[in-house]
Parts: C-alpha cells; sequence; structure tokens
C-alpha cells in the first residue's frame, strides 16, 4: 500500500520549511511504526503552502502481539493482586499459575493484542502529528483550538493498493480528509482529487505548483543563469537566498531588471546586500568590471506582460531602498575622509562588556597586541598598530548601522577613502576572518596581526572574567574565535608560542578589568575583582585552545589519541609545529611498521614500568652492549645506536616524517630481541642490563611522542 499525506494551508514561512518537511516524515513514519506497520521508503516535501509526504509500500496491518507479564506470588496480599489486575485488565481467571523449581507459584499474564487495519493506525497517527507539531511559532484562528504555523485548511489523506485509492477518514478540529487538493493560487482554479502520489505529483504542475523544493530551486537558478547570459552579465550565486526564494513561489518565474545609473556607484557589497535583505532579489554584475549593474527578482506567477508591471513595481520599490544607502554612503565617506575620528570618538560610550570596558577600550588593547604580534608573523609594528586603531572605526558607520553584517568590508571602503594604505584598509576587512570553519583565512602580514590581536583579546578578556564557554552555551562565540587562531597559525604556517601571546593577552586585559574596577569603586558600586593567577589562567586557555585543535583535526582525519601523545611533549603551544609531529605521527600508524612498532614498545614500557614498581629503582641508568648474550639483543644495540643518530638531528629540523621514518627501522630489531631474549633473567646482572635496554626503547621512541596515550 501506497500512503499520500498533504496538509494544505495558508503561506508557510520559508525558513520553517525545510524543518517542517523532515519533521512530518520522522513524526509520521515513526508513528507508524510504533504502531506496528512497516513501510519500503517515504519521502517529504513542501511548497509556500503544503506540506507533503509520500510512504510506499505500507503493511496493510500491524503484527498481532502476544505479551507476556510476570505478575506476583499466588500468595501475594490481595492489594498487589488486585493492582496488577488493574494494570492488565484481566480478570483472576484469566491468569496462569506458575511453579518454579523450588515449587513457589507465581501469576501470569498473557496480554493477546490482534493486529490493527492501516487507515486506523494512520488516522491516530495523523491527528497526533497535527496537534503536537513542533512549529516555532504557531497560531489559532476562527473559534477553533488547533494551532498551526497558519490557519490550515485541508487534509488530503489517500491509501492506495491495487483495487484503487481511499480516504482514510479523520477529522481534526472539524477539517475531515478527502482526496482533493487545489494547485496555484493565481493561476489554477478550483479544488481536484487524486488518486496517488504520482496522478498528485502531475497534476499539481499542470495546475502551475512546482512540488519539489530541489526542482524549484533548480528552475530558478537555470533561469537567472540564462536572464544574466543573454544580457551579457554574470549570476552572483547566493545558496541561502535561492533556498529561501525557492520556499516562497509555487510556480517561479525569475525576472531581470537594471540598477538605475546612478546607484551603480554604490559598492558590489552594499548593492547586494540592500536587495538580498530588502527585496530577496539575486545580484548580477558586469564580469568586466565587477560591478552590480541589475537584479534577478522571482514572481510567483507567469503575466500576459511578462512581467513588465511586476518589474516596474520592484524598480520603483528598490529606487527607494537604494537612495537610502546612497544617502548612507554618502554621508559616511563625509566622515571618512576627515580621518574616521568622530565615529573613533564615538566607539567611547559603546560599551562592549561591563566588565572590559568600552569598544575605544577594546581598540587600545587590540593595537597594543597587534604590535607585540607584528614581528612574529613579519608585519610592520606600526603599521599592523594603525590598521588595529581603525578596524572597527566603522563600527559607528551608518551603513553597517543599517546592514551590520558589511563590518569589515565598509571600513576596507572608509579606510581608502581616507587615504590608509592598501594593508591598513585591507586588515579592517579581513580582521574577523576566518569566522568558520570554511571561512577565507587571511594572508597579509598586517592583516594577520590584527585578526590574531582581535581573537586573543576577546579570549583573555573573558578568561580573565571567568566568562568561559559551558557545555552548549557559548554565548561571547569564544569556540569561534578560539578555531579562528587556530586557523590563523596553521594557515599561515606560523611557528609562534600562543603562550606568550596569551599572557600579553592577559596583562591588557588584567590592567583593563582593574581600571574598571576602579571607575566602580569611584562611582560607589564596586565589581567583584578578578583574582587571576596569570600562569593557571593562561594554561587554562592553552588547553582550550588544544581542545578546539583536536575537534579541527579530527576533521581532518587525525585522532584525538594522536593529537594526545604529540601534546605531552615540550613546545606544545606551537600549533604549527604540534600539528606537523601529528600528521606524521598518524602516518607512521596508518603504515606497515606502525601498528607493529607500537605493540613492541608498549610491551617494552609494560615489563620496565612493573620492575620499577616492584623493585623501587629506576631503570635509566645506561644498558651496556658487553653483558648482551644473543645476536638479537646486540642487534637491538646497533638499532637502538643507529636510530638515535637519525632521530636526534631529524627532530631538531622539526623534520618529523624522518624521525617517525627511523623509529620505524626499530621494528624488527625489538620483535626479535622479545623472540630471543628472557628480559627478566635469573642474572640479576643481565635482568638489569636488559631493564636498561628496555629504558632506551622508550626514551627514543619517547622523544618522537607519548606512545603510551596512543590507543589499542
Amino acid at each position: 500500500m501506497d500512503l499520500l499525506i498533504e496538509l494544505f494551508s495558508e503561506e508557510i514561512p520559508a525558513r520553517m520549511a525545510a524543518k517542517a518537511r523532515e519533521d512530518l516524515k520522522s513524526m509520521v513514519t515513526q508513528g507508524l511504526v510504533d504502531a506496528g506497520l512497516t513501510y519500503a521508503s517515504a519521502g517529504a516535501f513542501s511548497t509556500p503552502r503544503r506540506l507533503t509526504l509520500s510512504v510506499e509500500g505500507l503493511s496493510s496491518e500491524s503484527r498481532p502481539v502476544r505479551e507476556e507479564r510476570k505478575g506476583p506470588r499466588a500468595d501475594a496480599p490481595p492489594a498487589a493482586l488486585e493492582g496488577f489486575l488493574r494494570s492488565t485488565g484481566l480478570s483472576l481467571d484469566q491468569l496462569e499459575r506458575r511453579e518454579d523449581k523450588k515449587g513457589v507459584a507465581t501469576l501470569y499474564a498473557v496480554l493477546e493484542k490482534p493486529g490493527r487495519r492501516a487507515p486506523e493506525i494512520i488516522a491516530e497517527v495523523l491527528e497526533a502529528t497535527i496537534r503536537t507539531f513542533p512549529w516555532p511559532k504557531s497560531m489559532r484562528w476562527g473559534s477553533g483550538t488547533l494551532k498551526w504555523v497558519r490557519p490550515l485548511h485541508s487534509i488530503l489523506c489517500l491509501l492506495s493498493d491495487e483495487s484503487g485509492a481511499h480516504v482514510v477518514p479523520m477529522s481534526v478540529d472539524g477539517i475531515t480528509s478527502t482526496n482533493t487538493t487545489e494547485g496555484h493560487r493565481f493561476l489554477s482554479k478550483g479544488r481536484f482529487p487524486v488518486t496517488g502520489f504520482d496522478d498528485y505529483a502531475v497534476k499539481l504542475k499542470r495546475a502551475h505548483v512546482v512540488l519539489d523544493q530541489a526542482e524549484r530551486e533548480a528552475a530558478i537558478l537555470q533561469g537567472a543563469q540564462n536572464l544574466a547570459f543573454a544580457a551579457g552579465l554574470e549570476l552572483v550565486e547566493d545558496r541561502g537566498l535561492l533556498t529561501e526564494i525557492a520556499g516562497l513561489v509555487e510556480w517561479p518565474v525569475p525576472l531581470m531588471g537594471r540598477i538605475a545609473e546612478g546607484f551603480l556607484h554604490l559598492p558590489p557589497e552594499v548593492l547586494q546586500t540592500s536587495m538580498k535583505e530588502h527585496q530577496k532579489f539575486f545580484s548580477v554584475k558586469n564580469p568586466r568590471t565587477g560591478r552590480i549593474e541589475a537584479f534577478v527578482t522571482v514572481a510567483n506567477t507567469e503575466t500576459v506582460d511578462q512581467g513588465a508591471t511586476i518589474l516596474k513595481g520592484n524598480l520603483k520599490v528598490l529606487g527607494a531602498r537604494l537612495s537610502d544607502a546612497r544617502f548612507f554612503w554618502d554621508n559616511d565617506l563625509r566622515v571618512a575622509k576627515a580621518g574616521m575620528g568622530e565615529w573613533l570618538e564615538g566607539l567611547r560610550p559603546v560599551t562592549f562588556h561591563n566588565k572590559l570596558g568600552s569598544q575605544a577600550d577594546r581598540i587600545t588593547r587590540i593595537e597594543a597586541l597587534a604590535r607585540d604580534i607584528a614581528p612574529l608573523v613579519g608585519a610592520d609594528a606600526d603599521v599592523a598598530a594603525r590598521a588595529a586603531r581603525l578596524a572597527k572605526a566603522d563600527l559607528r558607520s551608518a551603513m553597517v548601522g543599517e546592514f551590520p553584517e558589511l563590518q569589515g568590508k565598509m571600513g576596507r571602503y572608509y579606510a581608502l577613502e581616507a587615504g590608509e594604505t592598501p594593508e591598513v584598509a585591507n586588515a579592517a576587512r579581513d580582521h574577523y576572518s576566518p569566522l568558520g570553519p570554511t571561512d577565507t583565512v587571511p594572508t597579509d602580514p598586517v592583516s594577520v596581526a590584527v585578526a590574531l590581536a582581535d581573537k586573543i583579546d576577546t579570549l583573555t578578556g573573558f578568561w580573565a572574567i571567568d566568562e568561559k564557554p559551558t557545555g552548549s552555551k557559548d554565548p561571547f562565540a569564544l569556540r569561534r574565535a578560539a578555531l579562528g587562531v587556530i586557523r590563523l597559525v596553521l594557515g599561515n604556517g606560523l611557528t609562534i608560542g600562543l603562550s606568550k601571546l596569551i599572557l600579553s593577552g592577559f596583562d591588557k586585559n588584567r590592567e583593563a578589568v582593574a581600571l574598571i574596577n576602579a571607575r566602580w569603586v569611584e562611582a560607589g558600586n564596586p565589581m567583584t575583582a578578578v583574582d587571576m593567577d596569570p600562569t593557571v589562567t593562561s594554561a587554562d586557555l592553552l588547553a582550550f585552545f588544544h581542545d578546539r585543535l583536536k575537534v579541527f583535526l579530527k576533521d581532518q582525519g587525525i585522532r584525538h589519541d594522536v593529537i594526545d601523545a604529540c601534546l605531552a611533549l615540550p613546545g606544545n603551544d606551537d600549533l604549527t609545529l604540534l600539528v606537523k609531529r601529528a600528521e606524521a605521527l598518524a602516518a607512521f600508524l596508518k603504515s606497515e611498521d606502525g601498528p607493529n612498532l607500537l605493540q613492541g614498545f608498549k610491551r617494552a614500557n609494560t615489563i620496565l614500568t612493573q620492575a620499577e614498581q616492584k623493585d623501587g629503582v629506576e631503570y635509566s641508568y645506561g644498558a651496556d652492549i658487553k653483558f648482551a648474550e644473543t645476536d638479537a639483543e646486540r642487534a637491538l644495540f646497533a638499532a637502538l645506536d643507529a636510530a638515535e643518530k637519525s632521530i636526534t638531528p631529524a627532530m631538531r629540523a622539526e623534520d618529523f616524517p624522518a624521525a617517525m621514518a627511523a623509529m620505524a627501522t626499530l621494528r624488527a630489531p625489538i620483535d626479535a630481541f622479545f623472540t630471543a631474549t628472557q628480559i627478566n633473567a635469573d642474572n640479576p646482572i643481565l635482568r638489569r642490563n636488559r631493564l636498561n635496554l628496555l629504558h632506551r626503547i622508550r626514551a627514543i621512541c619517547s622523544g618522537v611522542a607519548d606512545l603510551t596515550r596512543i590507543e589499542g
């Protein structure tokens, strides 16, 4: 049997459609399965006015269920017996009496539930789904009690098999199920019956409704690209906007219009953001100049004038929106050309955090940090400090006030208009990056210095006032800031010690906290002072970086225990060095020699550790080859000497693959040694010498990574 469900309503907000599709599918199918039905496949669909679910291969009835419940002993008090009878719905003579090996009689209830027909189950599951559907926001309408995202008009619920299609009888708040639906609001008239999903999809398309979200997206994208290409222009693709628009239309009709000449001088980001946020327009650019010169809007209907009236109305509204943007731009340019001092001064009363001061206070800290960081990343300290001073000035601009997502991007334009160098201007745009795992990492040294300073200040500031992420809560996006630092360091191959940067950030934030606390004291309302041990707090923040690094590297296929093995060695605040070591170790463990050598190392470490604990001494005073008795023992001495000569310079040169390769040569000698040699010999001199030899194995291998932390 196949099941078709459609819940037809007023327009569903586009942002809710994707989750609603998944919720409908999971709630209905899980409800059917819980009730004893099985199915082969299910698919959910949505348009602005409908949620649809198609279930194929549904069983016609649930299987009979036989359940056995153990009750009280036969001689149990009457109250216990009555409670068991109530819970089962049986009478005393319907219970079974069974005796165990000791002759103790116990009562059992055998409950048999016959199978139920699919329509009965479907009606119950669908009603429960509708009444408990998890819309982010819902409403009531008329005099009914039902809540839905928008007024629900009809329910289509149809079962079909070889004998034909049948309506599943049900009613929710006066809305009775039928086998009919309706098409496009304007391009189709009246309701029409359907006999199953295929018939439903075909008839909807005839009624100017494209049921599948993915199909609507593809049609919009192809149509928009064709319009742009025909005009010698290029569509600026935006997947998020495409998904949103496809959720707003049932019959997409792309239309292209030209932007008036008086707005073409505005930065492309301004035009694109204004049209996207206010009008849901795609931007169309001139590929030769990069200017945004046109737009594509998507109508939800066909018109006799091929959309001319729609475009005329859109252009009128767009003109008003872009006039506002031009006004903001012109006024911002006046401030920018005067050096942006007005904006910098305007940041003084803007609170960043009540314990960390204003945005102006924060800029002062970032400026000082950027000056410290600049030499470490190859940037000029004065230029980096200047860039840090101006990087956040655009936060007070009118354009960023209207479109906060343009912060940084507008800062670059304003810095250039103020006569700043491209390095300083680019830092304003780039210092927020990277914002996520796929965002581009800045590479210009000045931008890197300011970006690191910005994120280090954020992290050390909130650590200083004990506002750390807890569980899933991270209100100040500190995990994102830490990941940003990691990607900046690794993406640019920087060999810098994070500990030094963290301490520098803490020093500047401790001064800020002390100053702010003094201000509060003067005002008669002192804050609770933060008692912070810089060394302990720095170690805590460094551990946070290491946790974020594990998450980052896990996505690249490097196991957490490999990272732990490398973290255990000195220099773990140099992330680039740490990752190189981890990558080499991960590759080594995937090689043929890796797992075998690891087992040999662990065997040596276990024997040595047990002997040291038993004897109360440390066997680390140097093994002597003159006490070697077997060829395998002498071969291991030679192999350890050769490996040490190779590993030591390789580690000094940070050539970790070479160090791992040298360590791999120990695999065969260690295996042969354990096969041919008794470690705990009767002769105490031989035993001591061999335990000291095991110490050499542990010491040499542990110089590359702490292999005791590797699992398996």
